[in-house]
């Protein structure tokens, strides 16, 4: 798949093509609609496939004190996409000049001039320009002069409720890993490169590798059962914490995995940690002494998990 940073870095080969564009955080089985649909259009007229993304998206731009948490990091999501078959994603830098873009000249500039799309789908709810004075009733009246066909998004439910991304942050906070699998239609997986903490796991007797998140932090917090692929030719089990770390008095959110049976520097080596399954919630314990008491209890029930699940025991080597 290839990525295109910014309108600017548009060429004449990436036009005509059929075109979606939002936020597709996560990925879910709606969004995977999405793109099934891009397809099809696209073997239709003989175009490749444009996804359209914002980076930062548009609420973590106006509003980031009060932005939902990332599902998906802007990495993790052109993998998914990738392996969707994908052929191109246009990454668009939402900052002050593209905020202050009036809604005719996204639709002239972007939609028709940048992407020469001949297909284009988006939401009911698609709002763009400035002040957000586009809508889907205003690219209905361009997309005839314009060129282009104009698609709604489908709408794909799971129990009587429709799919999307607020639905999956919700599950995710309450921990429920399963619901949140299911509208995605895949096991979560956060990755990056390991950096160095405060090492205190490690002084505690439990290293851990360490994936941080900026300031845009996942909705989800707590103690998880995780593959970490990366480091071999088959994926090592682990135990990962999610969270702040507030017995310590953290603040950044972090990802730390600690793997099981395994010893080695991981630091600068990029890994992809994979969620199984949600152990408890993040604890403020009465100092490290309890917290160190209860990291052994969960690598132990981590450890029974795994075995229970069948998953073999993990080789040092590779």
């Amino acid at each position: 798949m290839e990525l295109v940073r910014g309108a600017h870095n548009l060429r004449p080969g990436h036009r005509p093509c059929v075109a979606t564009i939002g936020n597709f955080d996560g990925i879910h089985r709606g969004h995977r609609a999405v793109i099934d649909a891009l397809h099809q259009a696209g073997h239709r007229l003989g175009l490749p496939t444009t996804v359209v993304l914002f980076e930062p998206q548009p609420r973590e731009f106006f509003a980031p004190a009060s932005a939902p948490g990332r599902i998906t990091r802007l990495r993790d999501k052109l993998r998914v996409l990738a392996s969707l078959g994908v052929e191109r994603t246009l990454c668009l830098r939402f900052d002050a000049r593209l905020a202050g873009q009036s809604a005719e000249r996204f639709i002239d500039d972007l939609v028709v001039g940048g992407l020469g799309a001949r297909f284009l789908m988006v939401g009911d709810d698609f709002r763009f320009g400035h002040k957000r004075q586009g809508d889907y009733a205003m690219l209905e009246a361009a997309a005839a002069p314009g060129g282009f066909e104009l698609r709604r998004m489908p709408t794909v439910s799971e129990g009587g409720e429709r799919i999307s991304s607020t639905r999956v942050r919700a599950a995710l906070a309450a921990g429920d890993l399963d619901l949140a699998q299911t509208l995605l239609g895949r096991r979560l997986r956060i990755s990056g490169r390991v950096v160095r903490g405060a090492a205190l796991g490690r002084q505690l007797g439990w290293p851990t590798a360490n994936l941080r998140f900026g300031a845009q932090p996942p909705p989800m917090r707590g103690i998880f059962n995780v593959l970490v692929h990366g480091l071999g030719r088959v994926p090592r089990p682990g135990v990962a914490s999610l969270g702040t770390r507030p017995t310590v008095n953290g603040i950044e959110t972090l990802l730390e995995t600690y793997l099981l049976d395994f010893e080695g520097d991981l630091y600068g080596r990029h890994i992809d940690v994979e969620l199984l399954a949600w152990q408890r919630p993040e604890v403020n314990f009465d100092g490290v002494e309890a917290l160190s008491r209860q990291i052994a209890a969960d690598v132990a029930a981590a450890r029974a998990w795994f075995e229970h699940h069948g998953y073999l025991p993990v080789s040092n080597a590779g």
